[in-house]
């Protein structure tokens, strides 16, 4: 009896590339929600009888069982970074920190991962991506989403509810989300935070944080960029005016939200078809929520008699009048947008919501997402059309034998999204506080309002512009070398000084290097000062300083070649000359290229 052949792998392998590809292409055609799911199941069986495939031409069902490989990689929604790429998020880093201290914050941290309870009950419909922890000693634990709400819980642990403070923190947060790694959308990643706490008078904290994220975006040179806000009670106040059921507000605003990447035409469909919104109500809100423009859409808003009437939409009104007041004062009017679509689907936001974006946040094509400000009198509409064609999809990548099923996503077609996001959260102290006293027993809260900074976004922006300009890659200053002999003694004496002296300094790990050899391990790191040891110039108290240099050709990064022997200078007074050439003087700014 002849034996049935296996499934060839390589066959296998491209039926499963055709079929994420249709399934791509049904999603984009928008085709009926049957037939996805049915192009999905399949491609979910090709993957499963692919992977038994490779596993039976590994000989895995043959006699004693192989010991499998070991799959070397990052989790899904993880990625390392590199040293160049380290070099550039550090000088990112230090901008943001330099801001934050500057504008008087004081520096705070926070566990990486919290009870579970702390966390539930804040996200809204965004709880589902809490990464859950196994049980940990009788403590049901979860990765921190965020630092607002660990935040919150300090302060309510510190029983500082009367106290003013501005705080900070720059770390790793945590979201089971479908990554889209080159946009810098991941499961880990790191924000910076900037939260003032404590009773002010109206609207000048959110303004100083509105303030420091547009001082930190145009220091780190990330192109244009717009602050878009709104306020929470003028939306409650438009969606109560218009008839939405106060049980449905929440998850209503979160629809809203969805207007910088999609049409309206879909966004009333989700309101309507899956959450259950009339259709009149809808309409009634995309009204008001296609508005954005400046100070002006305040004068639109108040001529408004039934929104006027409604307590919240007047409250709100109020305090974006005088918002705009002292953003003026600020200086920074010019990259404000008043954008009623913006809706922040986080739930413990109570007053003014904002969001940095640049014109990489929408998706490719979707121009009407851009809301850059304007500098018109007259308030502009969204495009009510869906966006245009996208281009065909790229070609989906092979997937490791065993690897779990997912959502396929196309890179090319998805945006940054917003690279700076806060509000005024003045509940959620107290919501800690009063869990803490006991069902029925009042306790007081703390009003708060701070910013979060998506610091792998801002990078997703920078890192090409920062390898386009030739920045370096590395701290280095000066490589100590030795002609002849090998002076180890000498140089190591002398890169102690330098390093003391605040240089960042490197030699040879040889005690006889050759001076290719070391001129070689400098270039590597791009050191712009090659300080040469001889014996003679030792004696007569002086070193050989040749400083190097870079330039772009055909696109790359190359050392400039030049008959220059270098510069004689007193070994006494190095420290010194090094001190006031232009590359010292230049160097924080990370430029390697002039």
């Amino acid at each position: 009896m002849a034996s049935m052949s296996s499934p060839n792998p390589e066959a296998l392998a491209a039926e499963v590339a055709a079929q994420s590809a249709l399934v791509n292409d049904l999603r984009k055609q928008q085709a009926d929600a049957a037939t996805v799911e049915e192009a999905k199941k399949k491609l979910g069986d090709l993957k499963r009888t692919l992977a038994l495939a490779q596993n039976a031409a590994n000989g895995g069902g043959k006699g004693e069982k192989k010991k499998e490989r070991m799959l070397l990689k990052t989790p899904k929604g993880t990625r390392d970074y590199g040293p160049g790429e380290m070099f550039c998020r550090e000088h990112v880093e230090r901008i943001v920190k330099d801001v934050f201290t500057t504008f008087g914050g004081s520096q705070l941290d926070t566990p990486v991962f919290e009870r579970k309870e702390v966390l539930t009950g804040k996200y809204g419909e965004d709880q589902k991506l809490i990464f859950d922890l196994m049980d940990q000693g009788g403590e049901q634990l979860a990765l921190r989403y965020d630092h607002t709400v660990p935040l919150a819980r300090y302060l309510a642990m510190s029983g500082g509810i009367t106290n003013q403070a501005k705080l900070w923190q720059v770390g790793k947060v945590y979201r089971r989300d479908n990554p889209v790694m080159s946009k810098g959308r991941m499961r880990e990643f790191s924000q910076a935070d900037f939260d003032i706490a404590g009773s002010f008078d109206p609207m000048i904290p959110d303004a100083e944080i509105i303030s420091l994220v547009c001082t930190i975006l145009t220091r780190l040179d990330v192109g244009e960029f717009t602050i878009k806000m709104n306020h929470r009670k003028i939306l409650d106040g438009i969606f109560e005016v218009c008839g939405v059921p106060s049980e449905k507000i929440r998850t209503i605003s979160s629809a809203v939200d969805k207007l910088d990447k999609m049409s309206w035409a879909d966004v009333k469909k989700e309101m309507t078809d899956e959450k259950g919104l009339d259709a009149a109500v809808a309409d009634k809100i995309g009204e008001y929520v296609k508005h954005k423009g400046g100070r002006e859409l305040l004068d639109v808003l108040k001529a408004d008699a039934a929104l006027m009437a409604n307590p919240n939409a007047k409250a709100g009104i109020e305090d974006m009048s005088l918002l705009f007041t002292y953003l003026e004062a600020y200086k920074v009017l010019d990259k404000i947008s008043f954008d009623m679509s913006l809706a922040r689907g986080l739930d413990y936001y109570t007053g003014i919501i904002y969001e940095a974006i640049v014109e990489a946040s929408a998706p490719p094509g979707f121009k009407a997402a851009n809301a850059f400000a304007s500098s018109s009198t007259t308030p502009s509409v969204a495009n009510d059309t869906p966006p245009p064609a996208q281009a065909p999809a790229k070609k989906p990548k092979k997937k490791a034998a065993g690897a779990e099923e997912e959502e396929e996503i196309d890179e090319s077609q998805v945006g940054v999204g917003s690279i700076a996001a806060g509000g005024r959260y003045d509940n959620l102290v107290g919501m800690f506080t009063a869990a803490a006293a006991g069902e029925g027993k009042k306790a007081a809260g703390l009003p708060c309002a701070g910013i979060s900074i998506g610091l792998d976004r801002i990078f997703a922006l920078v890192w090409p512009k920062w390898a386009e300009k030739g920045m370096r890659s590395k701290e280095t200053m000066a490589f100590v070398m030795a002609a002849g002999d090998g002076l180890l003694a000498e140089r190591v004496g002398l890169v102690r000084e330098l390093r003391e002296a605040g240089i960042k300094t490197d030699f040879l790990f040889k005690a006889k290097p050759k001076l290719p050899a070391q001129f070689a391990a400098g270039e590597k790191d791009e050191v712009p000062f090659a300080i040469i040891l001889g014996g003679d110039e030792l004696k007569e108290g002086l070193v050989t300083v040749k400083e190097q240099r870079w330039q772009f050709v055909d696109g790359k990064k190359v050392k400039v070649e030049s008959n220059d022997k270098g510069t004689k200078v007193k070994r006494a007074e190095l420290i010194q000359w090094i001190k006031d050439t232009p590359t010292f003087k230049e160097w924080s700014s990370g430029k390697l290229i002039a």
